[in-house]
């Protein structure tokens, strides 16, 4: 503010003694002299108090101002002003209030500084008292006050006293414009802010730096960025606050390479470098990711003396953790000699989102003990770190502590609490919080929905979407995001597909995440057609669109379709992720192709994906399936992050070989690591019991299920322990069993208890089990088969003939057996009796060599289950 330049006051001798500690005692000349024999130094009550004021010193201004008072000085006008202005820049409007008041006489510039004082401090009500009480204003009252309305948010008053100031006839200065254009790019006001710069341009000030600096942010903050880069570069003068508004406002546009490029252009200029430059070029590696130019830019940030600045130190933070550096990032953390809130959000937040849960909390806590306080921005990173480990009791405390401190109304921290909960599986606790919020927005009903479809609650998912479109809130790509998921859970094709219309209608239907969303909801219907077309149809194809395909083939039991797609995405030159891996494997293992799995696994180690836990589980699995179990456990073994995947991988893998001692081998070393078993764990773990004929030890983990790991028992748990049971000889346990479950049965458990039958020649259970076949899967000729193999077993020839006939009547014929094999990349199939293949002969001819071979070495065929010659003719004659 400026200041009556009186020169005429008569110099005044001091003999204070200041404190040791006292701001003053870096000055050249000392301002008091103290009692040995120090020279005096001549100083004004005005020069005194213009440099408390500079260097903010209340308590020396204090005692100036009381020895001015003991020494009857009668202060000026001039000198008065001077007083209030230290006691305002010092922060206390108190005593500034109480020397106003007690002038005796007032100009414009005692008026205007404590406007501007209560202006500042947001006292805008008593700032507009006084302007109104004012006898005389002038362009300093008016910028002041609009300043004040400017700083308390309220921008429509601003206008008013712009508005208000031309009609009053005032001029306009550089300072005018800067506070109307600086009101305009908070409401992006991009109309108004045109206005104001036509009548900039009327009166002269386009070519003045302050106004034309205002101008360029403007135009960013209204996302005008070549509006604001053509009128940057057509600037007579610029300074920093020009290269920082235009730097930030690239920056600010997502031009971030612009933004450098920029800040590259101004370091050439020679222009000095701001906190805010820097902040801004920081953000802009963040956001590129640019890691090493973030570490140049450090390094020229500490040879230009601000390394130790919070501000540019909080930014250079905030890039490390975005560049996922995490261990610079706290060490930077570290050096800091002063923490502020904000440097404790960085880092909290950048390990809660590099899924560092644990030590984010860690850093939440420190912060609690710093007495900073919290802010939004904390309490969401805190949820976010507690979402990361699934912690919900960590979640429940940091939801009390948000009651606290009276941010749980914030709509952000309301999100990240949603967020939390359904992530951790608390859908009630997030239920009720999305209930009990006052204001929702778009976000809000996408983690709500979120939270419902992450925990296979699909129906309510899709009720929640129907109930955010009747709030009037229109859903963005997230929201379908995860109805589409929903659709894809609950094979709902129908509802997939009315949503599907309602994405066309808001032309986001070419959007490569959603576009994969409705790939992905397409494929797990069985509409795999359709989501070739979208496939095709993508602007932009990504991987992820392409794994969606590839995984929807393999999940329809398409293999050969889904490695044609993958060689169509090699072809187009997109880039394989582990989850494009892990598809293809999953093929390869199913079709039981291992030398094209071996060329996959050699691609895999090319780009260093090995030690990713979905890959080495996915190898296990595929090398096991393929038979070659010694090269799925050398997988497993140098498995670097085993999963309960990867131990299930190695159980299963055993268990299907039937190697039950290996099997349980294997699931007693995961016991002993910790590693909690799931429900596809002990599927396998029963069925090597069952192969090994350990009754007693089945049983024992069929119920260790719910009593050690709280898992109920499913479908196919009891069907494993039927197996056990019938296999040695519990047939009428095992149906007992079957009777007593908490669910209806499924023809696959009947089809194991009717195996079972056959090998024991239980007729009763067997046709007990073959009629609940058939009345769930009444096309199913296996079971017809089975049955009337037992009842020919059994001699009970007239039974055969009828179920014959029934297989007749329904149009039923066995399905041949079918088997491949693959050789040199080629796969081979056959099926009963083929003579097809064009080295049949050949084939035919080693079959009879190693039939004569098995006789000769003494084998003898289990003829039990076979029929003589005299069967075989009675069996015939009842067909006919």
């Amino acid at each position: 503010m400026a200041l009556h330049p009186f020169r005429h006051l008569l110099p005044i001798r001091f003999f204070f003694i200041f404190p040791s500690k006292s701001p003053f005692q870096t000055l050249s000349t000392s301002l008091f002299s103290s009692y040995q024999a120090a020279p005096t130094v001549k100083k004004t009550f005005s020069h005194i108090f213009q440099e408390c004021s500079g260097r903010k010193a209340l308590d020396p201004g204090k005692q100036a101002h009381a020895r001015m008072i003991l020494t009857g000085f009668k202060p000026t006008v001039f000198v008065t002003n001077c007083l209030i202005q230290m006691y305002i820049k010092c922060s206390n409007l108190e005593y500034a209030s109480k020397v106003f008041d007690g002038m005796p006489q007032r100009d414009t510039v005692s008026w205007n500084a404590m406007i501007f004082g209560y202006a500042g401090r947001g006292d805008i009500e008593v700032a507009q008292a006084l302007f109104d009480a004012m006898p005389a204003r002038d362009v300093v009252s008016w910028n002041s006050l609009l300043s004040g309305y400017l700083h308390n948010g309220d921008h429509r008053k601003v206008t008013e006293v712009f508005m208000q100031m031309g009609r009053m006839g005032t001029v306009f200065d550089r300072t005018t414009f800067a506070v109307v254009l600086k009101c305009c790019s908070s409401l992006e006001d991009y109309g108004g802010g045109i206005q104001i710069h036509g009548l900039a341009v009327k009166m002269g000030f386009d070519c003045d730096v302050v106004t034309g600096s205002a101008l360029v942010d403007m135009y960013a903050k209204c996302k005008k960025l070549d509006c604001s880069v053509q009128f940057f570069h057509s600037m007579p003068e610029k300074n920093w606050v020009s290269w920082s508004a235009i730097i930030a406002g690239s920056v600010q546009n997502d031009d971030l390479r612009g933004g450098l490029e920029l800040f590259k252009e101004m370091a050439t200029a020679g222009v000095g470098v701001s906190q805010s430059t820097f902040a801004s070029v920081f953000r802009s590696c963040a956001g590129l990711s640019a890691l090493r130019l973030g570490c140049q830019l450090h390094g020229y940030a500490l040879k230009t003396d601000f390394g130790t600045d919070v501000i540019v130190g909080t930014a250079t933070l905030d890039m490390y953790t975005k560049c996922n550096n995490l261990s610079d990032a706290q060490k930077l953390f570290n050096s800091l000699p002063n923490h502020t809130l904000q440097s404790y959000n960085a880092i909290i937040v950048g390990y809660a989102r590099s899924d560092k849960g644990i030590e984010a909390l860690e850093m939440f806590q420190l912060l609690q003990k710093s007495g900073l306080g919290l802010d939004e921005v904390s309490l969401s990173g805190a949820f976010r770190a507690c979402a990361a480990i699934k912690g919900d009791l960590e979640g429940l405390q940091v939801h009390g502590l948000s009651i606290k401190s009276l941010c749980q109304s914030n709509i952000c921290v309301a999100n990240a609490i949603l967020d939390m909960y359904g992530k951790c599986g608390a859908l009630v606790e997030a239920s009720h919080v999305f209930e009990g919020m006052v204001n929702r927005d778009a976000i809000s009903w996408n983690a709500i929905i979120a939270a419902h479809e992450q925990n296979g609650n699909e129906e309510q998912t899709l009720s929640l979407f129907v109930g955010m479109l009747r709030s009037g809130l229109e859903p963005d790509e997230f929201t379908y995001g995860s109805v589409l998921k929903a659709c894809a859970g609950w094979q709902a094709l129908t509802c997939g597909m009315e949503i599907h219309s309602r994405i066309i209608k808001s032309r986001m239907g070419l959007d490569s995440f959603v576009g994969s969303a409705l790939i992905d909801m397409y494929s797990k219907c069985g509409i795999m057609e359709e989501a070739e077309k979208l496939n095709d149809r993508l602007v932009e194809h990504t991987v992820v669109s392409w794994n969606a395909v590839i995984s929807g083939f393999s999940l329809q039991k398409q293999s050969e379709e889904a490695l044609k797609i993958f060689a169509k995405m090699l072809e187009m030159g997109v880039d394989p992720d582990n989850f494009t891996y892990a598809s293809i494997l999953d093929t390869c293992a199913n079709l039981v192709t291992v030398e094209l799995g071996k060329q996959i696994h050699a691609q895999i180690i090319k780009k260093e994906l090995q030690s990713d836990a979905y890959i080495s589980s996915t190898l296990v699995d595929m090398y096991s399936k393929c038979g070659n179990m010694q090269d799925s456990r050398l997988i497993f073994e140098k498995a670097t992050n085993r999963d309960f995947v990867t131990w299930n991988a190695m159980v299963c893998g055993y268990a299907q070989h039937g190697l039950g001692e290996e099997a349980l081998k294997i699931f007693e070393d995961m016991q002993h690591e910790n590693v909690k078993p799931n429900h596809a764990t002990f599927i396998a773990v029963l069925r090597a019991c069952g192969h090994m004929g350990l009754v007693e030890k089945g049983l024992h983990y069929f119920h260790s299920m719910l009593d050690d790991y709280g898992l109920d028992p499913q479908l196919e748990h009891y069907s494993c322990v039927v197996d056990i049971m019938g296999r040695s000889g519990q047939v009428i346990n095992a149906l007992e069993l079957i009777e007593g479950m908490p669910f209806e049965a499924d023809a696959v458990i009947w089809r194991t208890l009717l195996s079972i039958c056959k090998i024991h020649g239980n007729v009763e259970v067997a046709e007990k089990a073959a009629y609940s076949i058939m009345q769930l899967e009444p096309q199913d000729s296996a079971a017809y088969v089975l049955l009337a193999n037992i009842y020919a077993n059994a001699g009970m020839w007239n039974e055969v003939t009828k179920l014959r006939k029934m297989m007749r009547f329904n149009g039923l014929k066995k399905e041949p057996g079918c088997s491949w094999i693959e050789i040199k990349s080629e796969v081979h199939t056959f099926l009963v009796g083929d003579k097809a293949h064009p080295r049949g002969r050949e084939i035919y001819e080693n079959l009879d060599l190693l039939t004569d071979e098995m006789k000769w070495i003494g084998y003898m065929p289990d003829i039990d289950f076979t029929l003589n010659d005299d069967e075989l003719r009675c069996v015939a004659s009842c067909v006919i």
